[in-house]
């Protein structure tokens, strides 16, 4: 039977240990700022915050906060911390009432949140430690089997490689009976039948299993019956690989596991909310940096002939073009200069890495993003939002396809999930496959995560030219 690799098992004893840590420092603060001192009408909180670390671990494994498959993504885990926070805040003070307990309820909406909270924090701190030995290359990473054919065994691999924080590595594939080799340099070790004698050989610990018409239901459901000896994880990919989350649903129909797919909600209440919130959030941020601002626009006149601003025709949403705002980065005679140079990319997109157009300081505004404040006026006025997809250029959208005008459906963003996965080192595929992904899932919650990851890619400064 296959056990859960080292790195997993000390992940999950660190994170037992910082669960305890934060319910026994939220008891203490609980009695600490309610009571104030230590007197003999307290000691009954001092023992209820000395059990409080065995009660909030108890629950947490109750709630499965624990489970191998929470590590290192998604939001399932804080979900289950924060469910089993109101579990414990909910049962004591039923527990209270039901046994007309007199509780001091200070202590009780002081530590019992606490706990949770501190639990989410600290879970916070050790996901992005473990992004980060990831992305160094320190290990930590699930080995994985892909079935299927091989160009989406090669797209796959690709995708686990851009984004490492998932902690998935493909190690091996099992393509249809015939096929040898390799694909996208991971070796083809045997074809569906083989899939349970494959993860053995190469001591795997998931199996991921792409949409092909080979392996149907029955076929998929012998896998499962082999892979559970082994303790094996498997998942499957179904097509539309760039619907998630709240979108998509299991439902039972005549025996059947149907995925139910919603259509994204693009009009409507929701989109009011995103609308109203972008506007409010655009003028505080706008009052609150108005030094700034000007004293960057001082700076820009005062560096390099020509005006603070720089306003640029963009491409908004259905199609509409706006006149967009940014701090001035470049020469004056940037546009007539451009002639002259090469882009670095290829696809739609034109990028210079060291483009002799920008000025010192605009090199400097650029890898802060501080260039782009001014776009929060573009939100103020409804042009764009505060995340969406990257504003293209009126000759960029004239090459668009199909499929890559889906992105105009949305306002564009000042940041997005091109902001925060790369900036300018990003292909023009992967640029376009992350827009439209936000597209396709788009959310006030999504919203929310993509602004709270931006500090961290604007401070790096990665990507940014």
């Amino acid at each position: 039977m296959s056990r859960p690799p080292a790195w997993a098992v000390r992940y999950r004893r660190t994170a037992a240990a910082c669960d305890i840590v934060s319910a026994l420092s939220a008891g203490v603060a609980g009695v600490v700022i309610r009571f104030g001192e230590v007197a003999p009408y307290v000691m009954p909180y001092v023992m209820a915050s000395a059990a409080l670390p065995a009660v909030w671990a108890l629950i947490l494994i109750l709630n499965r906060a624990y489970e191998p498959r929470l590590i290192g993504v998604g939001a399932e885990e804080f979900r289950r911390i924060a469910r089993g926070g109101f579990m414990l805040v909910a049962g004591v003070a039923i527990g209270a009432y039901a046994s007309k307990t007199d509780i001091a309820r200070g202590w009780v909406l002081i530590a019992l949140p606490l706990a949770a909270a501190f639990t989410l924090g600290a879970r916070y701190g050790l996901r992005r430690r473990l992004h980060r030995r990831r992305a160094r290359g320190e290990g930590c990473m699930r080995r994985v089997v892909a079935v299927g054919h091989r160009a989406a065994i090669a797209e796959l691999v690709g995708t686990f490689r851009r984004e490492r924080y998932h902690g998935m590595e493909v190690v091996a594939g099992c393509v249809p009976a015939g096929a040898t080799g390799r694909v996208a340099d991971v070796p083809v070790l045997g074809d569906f039948t083989d899939v349970p004698l494959v993860v053995e050989q190469v001591r795997a610990d998931t199996v991921a299993v792409l949409a092909c018409p080979e392996l149907d239901g029955t076929a998929l459901r012998r896998l499962a019956w082999r892979l559970e000896r082994t303790r094996t994880d498997l998942v499957v990919a179904p097509a539309l690989m760039e619907v998630a989350g709240p979108r998509t649903a299991i439902r039972p129909v005549a025996g059947l596991a149907l995925l139910h797919v919603e259509h994204p909600e693009l009009a409507g209440g929701r989109r009011l909310v995103k609308d109203v919130f972008d506007r409010l959030v655009a003028a505080t941020v706008l009052v609150v940096l108005a030094p700034l601002l000007a004293a960057v626009a001082v700076a820009v006149r005062a560096t390099s002939p020509g005006p603070a601003l720089f306003r640029q025709r963009r491409v908004g949403r259905d199609g509409a073009e706006f006149t967009i705002l940014k701090f001035r980065t470049m020469r004056r005679d940037a546009e007539a200069r451009k002639v002259e140079l090469a882009s670095d990319a290829d696809g739609v997109l034109f990028k210079v890495r060291r483009d002799p157009r920008v000025t010192p300081l605009g090199a400097a505004l650029r890898r802060y993003s501080l260039d782009e404040l001014p776009q929060l006026i573009n939100v103020l006025r409804g042009d764009m939002s505060l995340v969406g997809p990257r504003p293209p250029l009126p000759e960029e959208v004239a090459r668009y396809g199909d499929d890559v005008r889906r992105r105009l459906v949305v306002r564009p963003g000042l940041t997005g999930l091109w902001q925060v996965n790369g900036r300018s080192d990003l292909s023009w595929e992967e640029s376009v496959r992350l827009d439209l992904r936000y597209v396709e899932n788009w959310s006030l919650m999504l919203d929310l995560q993509i602004l709270w990851k931006t500090w961290s890619a604007v401070a790096r400064g990665a990507g940014a030219y």
